[in-house]
């Protein structure tokens, strides 16, 4: 291919210069001499030639494809329905057809959900990382198969920078019907006991107008009922335990609808106590009650009300009321008339003395067996005839006491069982052998009930501490009263406020303290998802992992402490999943837990269409009438439309590669010299005999 090229010897600007003066001079000369100035003119031409330095330039060029790029929508919504099958057919007929244009080279780019976030579909962020070396003149158009739904769409195709034409084939059919929860005031917290509301709508196209609705709290279903849709509606749940409460609300499908997945809204409301109500009765002053009184009145989150019994019925001495100092122990408003306000009694070397009719006790058996709890710290006074398993909390205390006292140093060590009771386990100090803290110097002999075990032991390998449920409450039963060692650090101490704050935190029904609990939580690492098992078991079995979309698959567990398995494993799908091994069951929600990407699941042919008609593409369904797929024909479009009712068109831009280049200069050389010598000579001697002639 052949061009003029011009390679000035001087700027510019002096060339501009020189031709102006040059066209003055000739200018005035034609205007004094005539036509014989024409020479001078022709002289002055060449040499202004000359200094524009013209050559004939001869490229060897290879002629380049343009880019035609296909942006594949794969997010979320894409998977709705038969939009998948759907994007596969028109995707490979695409490819096809794309081979018959010679001159254009098709890019796919697929675009999937997001990994991190919530950020929905982004398929113009993908389609500028993708075409980050592809010339803007090189790319003959952009065709975007989608189902319409997405989430950053420039204002105009000019300010995202797009010449090229713009083609949307959108996925999906018109008739699209769904039904979808949606919660309008959904709390975060509520406290422990306490019913809170939650209102939630129930939106449907193509629906019936009305809906059956199920609630669950923590998988078990609490209510059913039918409400309208497009109206919101409320409903009242109480809050049962500590920790996470998972309320789902989940309606009924329409027929043949959309998709399921966004007929279940979940909710995770945080319990809180409000206040934890302890009773602490104390039978006699003893060095380990101020350690009982210190540990409960150091949460501030605990009520605690205290009494020491300083004077049994015995020591009535005749001494006017009016005259003691002492308070009466309101026994009949603390166990009959307030008994359930507490949610933790403790007997702190307590002694049946008369000041407790045995009615009170049944009180405390009905009381614990309803789902309160109790903790005995027992002292000598638990071998004795007075002790508290002499009385009607024998049905419900997990040992009987055998009347024996053993009296010397030992050190309390973790029973097989207490190795995985969650109370117990990983106590500091407890990883050595002997453990490293303090002896204790006294235990009470007795025999653990049937089928029960203890999950500290102490001197002659006797029962130190026993844990047991009783209906829906919990008793524990502490044989020793020399906890208050390790308080005051006798022989270094040891983990009084770890054993007892745990205690107290089982019998009160923490969530995190139950022998048998599965447990799951995202790390922070993307969509990686930390399972934990506790069980009082060897082994654990597999964990069955069910994603939104209803996908199953098996998660085995590895020990990663006695009676804690553990397993991490990555989540393909955003939203709620479901863990179930054997009866227990856990959530975990995976990113939001009502996904933007399935917010808005109707498929549109309207949010791109400003966007491309702007680049004179076009927006179309591919979905036909008769339930078939079109794809339109591709056609390369040098002018004028480019798009028709079956086809798209892409402009091609004659781009090349140049592989060569040969300059031929014109005004350098001796036949340069020679041509501007001539035009000199030619001018002089004609000038000279007009000279002469005149």
């Amino acid at each position: 291919m052949l061009s003029l090229s011009f390679t000035p010897l001087v700027p510019w600007p002096v060339m501009a210069a020189f031709a102006a003066v040059a066209a003055l001079f000739c200018g005035l000369a034609f205007v004094a001499r005539g036509r014989v100035a024409a020479l001078r003119a022709l002289a002055l031409a060449l040499v202004l030639a000359a200094l524009a330095n013209p050559s004939l330039v001869r490229e060897d060029r290879e002629p380049v494809k343009d880019v035609a790029a296909i942006v594949v929508d794969r997010s979320g919504s894409q998977s709705l329905g038969d939009r998948p099958a759907m994007t596969d057919q028109v995707r490979a007929e695409l490819q096809r057809r794309f081979g018959a244009l010679t001159n254009i080279e098709p890019r796919f780019i697929d675009v999937p959900d997001s990994r991190e976030g919530d950020d929905g579909t982004k398929l113009f962020t993908a389609l500028g990382q993708a075409l980050a070396d592809v010339p803007p003149e090189r790319l003959a158009g952009v065709v975007m198969l989608t189902d319409g739904v997405v989430h950053d769409i420039p204002a105009s195709a000019a300010a995202f920078g797009l010449k090229a034409p713009l083609h949307v084939l959108v996925t999906g059919r018109p008739d699209e019907r769904d039904r979808q929860i949606r919660l309008i005031e959904a709390p975060r917290f509520g406290i422990v006991g306490r019913d809170l509301t939650i209102r939630a709508e129930v939106m449907e196209r193509g629906g019936t107008g009305s809906a059956t609705v199920t609630v669950r709290r923590d998988g078990t279903e609490i209510e059913r009922r039918s409400v309208p849709t497009d109206r919101p509606f409320a409903l009242t749940t109480r809050i049962e335990h500590g920790g996470p409460n998972v309320v789902e609300i989940e309606v009924e499908p329409l027929p043949g609808e959309l998709t399921t997945v966004n007929n279940r809204a979940v909710l995770p409301i945080e319990g809180i106590r409000e206040k934890l109500r302890v009773l602490l009765v104390s039978g006699e002053p003893h060095q380990g009650e101020r350690t009982w009184r210190n540990l409960l009145k150091s949460d501030a989150n605990v009520d605690l009300v205290h009494f020491t019994i300083l004077r049994p019925p015995e020591k009535q001495d005749g001494t006017p009321i009016s005259e003691l100092s002492l308070i009466a122990f309101p026994t009949r408003e603390l166990f009959v008339q307030k008994i359930k306000d507490f949610d933790l009694i403790i007997f702190d070397r307590y002694a049946n003395q008369s000041v407790l009719p045995s009615a009170y006790f049944e009180n405390i058996t009905r009381y614990v067996r309803e789902g309160g709890a109790l903790l005995v710290a027992a002292g000598p006074e638990f071998a004795s005839a007075a002790s508290l398993a002499r009385t009607r909390l024998a049905a419900i205390l997990p040992g009987d006491p055998s009347g024996r006292v053993v009296e010397r140093p030992y050190k309390a060590a973790l029973t097989p069982t207490g190795n995985r009771h969650p109370v117990t386990r990983a106590l500091p100090g407890s990883e050595s052998t002997p453990p490293a803290w303090g002896d204790w110097l006294r235990i009470v002999a007795s025999q653990t009930r049937a089928g029960l075990q203890p999950i500290l032991s102490g001197a002659d390998n006797q029962p130190l501490l026993t844990l047991s449920r009783e209906e829906k409450g919990r008793v524990a039963l502490l044989l020793s009263d020399h906890a208050w060692l390790w308080a005051r650090g006798y022989q270094e101490g040891g983990p009084h406020l770890d054993l007892l704050r745990r205690l107290a935190h089982w019998l009160m029904k923490e969530p995190a303290l139950e022998e048998e609990a599965l447990r799951a939580q995202t790390t922070g690492k993307g969509r990686e998802v930390r399972v934990e098992r506790q069980t009082m078991a060897d082994t654990a079995e597999p964990v069955t992992v069910t994603g939104p979309t209803g996908k199953q698959r098996p998660l085995a567990l590895t020990q990663s402490e006695p009676g804690l398995f553990t397993a991490t494993f990555e989540a393909e799908e955003l939203g709620l999943h479901t863990l179930r091994s054997g009866s227990l069951t856990a959530f975990v929600s995976v990113g939001p837990a009502n996904p933007r990407e399935l917010a808005d699941v109707f498929s549109d042919t309207e949010r791109l269409r400003a966007v491309a008609e702007g680049t004179g593409g076009s927006v179309r369904r591919v979905a036909e009438a008769g339930g078939g797929i079109g794809v339109p024909r591709l056609q390369s479009v040098r002018g004028g439309r480019l798009s028709g009712g079956d086809w798209i068109g892409f402009r091609p831009s004659d781009s090349a590669n140049i592989r060569g280049v040969e300059v031929y200069p014109l005004a350098l050389g001796l036949a340069a010299l020679a041509l501007i010598a001539g035009a000199v000579l030619a001018m002089w001697l004609v000038e000279g005999r007009r000279g002469r002639a005149a």
